[in-house]
């Protein structure tokens, strides 16, 4: 049976605009998940604003439960959960009191409010965090707490937008976990990712690309069709990242990625994969295969940023060094005892759960805090004693969109390069190149606010680069982006490590993580391990999991943290 109908539907916010939908024609299962999946302005929220009841349609109409989402709006609203992108409680009142608001604004009974809150807390693992104020929570109780809100009446339907971004393997797999308790009760998910390992374990899976569907039913019938199409190169004898970019420019290769010294690759269809001269053996296909097969047409190009940047020379000293790392705020120890260097031109990745201590840890190292103890060394510099000396020397990208949202795009690499002390031709020069190479062109008199989100990661990047710094820190530079931006992203990266660059990395992307030369776990302020992405694998390869993937890495070395520090 199904649950929601959607006939002939098209969304225009301009009259004369494109359509952000486009003849939308799907039906929706009862008791099913859905994923909801595509690049960037495909038109995934606005779809689920129009099934909340949110936004009117311009063409077209949805029913839900055989009620219209327009004539019975206020129905609508009854039967409907709604989880928006981005994170919509308010952050400076504490958990409970955001739960209170939620059902007095969804006019729970008073009688009920005491045994549904009992029961959601219970449900999220928020019961010791009652008195929290939400700011303070980490992004994987945020979104608890977000579900939460959106359970306060049992909806038929439960639109969730994006739910797990920014958000730890460990919290991603909870979210899960309680997903699939609220099927057995019978209700229906719309789940929005930029996770396509997600996609993959949902019932049915709808790809949508510039306002259209390009694909709807079971994502294992898409992915399919990339059987005898992906192959692995194993334990790569001469620099992983140079192969990697020598065989993403190879006529018949429609994508690729670094996985620690193996080299995944996707072979454009009808192509013989014996005509690229390499060893590969075949390996399973995943959807994100797919997923890049229907939306991009060629493999990602190589970095402009890179063409741009003059080699720098090798230098065997540690270009970050941080020794023995504190950070307390109040007596909350947020940062303990942090020791770690990295070498010239390397990718060196920060691992963690939400509130780890990844962020502290960074900012601590581009001197943007002050540790409490310990010393941080840039290039030699202490960031303590000569910031300013050491700051000339890095780029920073920061988790959360940091720009100025009131300026427009030109402002804001006016700005940023007037802070960099970038001034006359060479100041014009680096803007005029990175409104090239980020193609920013049609967006300059847009204010930042306003921009798509892949947009403004590729503004945060060219702010982030353009004075050319030795040493980048990247924190969480794709979260939320889709796996085509993200390819753009590591495009440049890894072009600019292959001219001499480092960089510091932190993801909750597992598969981005193997791109990195070394890893960091971080867990509770500390750094509990520390290896190649390859080793970490292998030191948790059992008899009952025989290729463990670095998800599974992560969650064996935290719960196995967890156990010792228990005894």
């Amino acid at each position: 049976m199904d649950l929601v109908q959607i006939e002939n539907l098209s969304k225009r916010f301009t009259p004369k605009g494109s359509p952000a939908l486009n003849k939308i024609n799907i039906s929706i299962p009862t008791g099913k998940i859905i994923g909801l999946v595509g690049p960037d302005g495909a038109g995934k929220t606005t779809l689920i604003r129009l099934m909340a009841g949110l936004l009117l349609p311009t063409e077209g109409m949805i029913s839900i439960d055989n009620r219209d989402t327009v004539k019975d709006a206020q129905f609508i609203s009854f039967l409907t959960g709604y989880m928006p992108q981005k994170f919509g409680q308010y952050e400076d009142i504490t958990v409970m009191q955001n739960l209170e608001l939620y059902a007095d604004l969804m006019g729970l009974p008073k009688e009920e409010k005491s045994e549904k809150f009992k029961t959601l807390l219970k449900f999220t693992g928020l019961e010791p965090f009652t008195k929290r104020i939400t700011g303070a929570l980490s992004g994987g109780m945020k979104q608890k707490l977000g579900l939460a809100c959106s359970l306060i009446r049992k909806p038929t339907l439960l639109l969730l937008d994006e739910p797990s971004v920014g958000v730890d393997p460990i919290s991603r797999r909870e979210l899960w976990k309680m997903i699939h308790e609220l099927l057995e009760e019978g209700i229906t998910v719309v789940w929005s990712t930029a996770y396509l390992d997600e996609a993959e374990r949902c019932h049915e899976v709808l790809l949508m690309n510039e306002g259209e569907v390009l694909f709807y039913g079971d994502p294992k019938q898409l992915t399919k069709k990339l059987d005898h199409r992906v192959f692995i190169t194993k334990n790569v004898e001469v620099n992983a990242r140079h192969k990697f970019m020598e065989m993403m420019q190879k006529e018949g290769i429609k994508d690729g990625s670094i996985q620690g010294k193996s080299i995944r690759v996707v072979i454009k269809e009808n192509f013989n994969s014996q005509d690229l001269d390499e060893q590969l053996e075949p390996t399973e296909a995943r959807f994100e295969d797919a997923f890049i097969d229907k939306i991009s047409e060629h493999p990602p190009k190589p970095s402009r940023l890179a063409e741009i940047r003059p080699k720098i020379a090798s230098d065997s000293k540690s270009v970050i060094l941080a020794k023995n790392l504190t950070k307390k705020f109040g007596s909350f120890v947020a940062v303990n005892d942090i020791s770690c260097e990295v070498k010239g031109g390397e990718i060196f990745g920060l691992l963690g759960p939400n509130g780890a201590g990844k962020s502290t840890t960074f900012k601590m190292l581009c001197g943007l805090l002050n540790p409490t103890e310990g010393d941080a060394f840039v290039k030699g510099v202490d960031l303590q004693s000569a910031p300013a000396e050491a700051r000339q020397h890095i780029g920073y990208m920061a988790q959360k969109f940091s720009l100025y949202g009131n300026l427009s795009v030109k402002q804001n690499l006016e700005f940023f390069a007037g802070c960099y002390n970038l001034v006359n031709e060479e100041k014009k020069t680096a803007i005029e190149t990175m409104i090239e190479i980020f193609s920013l062109e049609p967006y300059l008199n847009t204010s930042t606010d306003q921009l798509p989100l892949g947009f403004k990661q590729r503004l945060s990047l060219a702010c982030a680069t353009m004075h050319q710094p030795e040493i980048i820190f990247l924190d969480e530079p794709t979260s939320g982006v889709d796996p085509v931006t993200r390819r753009e992203f590591w495009s440049h990266i890894n072009g600019l490590v292959e001219k001499g660059v480092t960089i510091m990395i932190t993801t909750h992307f597992m598969d981005e993580a193997q791109y990195c030369d070394r890893i960091a776990l971080v867990y509770k302020g500390k750094i509990i391990q520390m290896d190649s992405p390859d080793n970490l694998k292998e030191g948790v390869r059992s008899e009952e999991n025989q290729s463990p993937s670095l998800e599974d890495a992560f969650i064996h070395l935290i719960e196995e943290y967890d156990a010792k520090a228990s005894k």
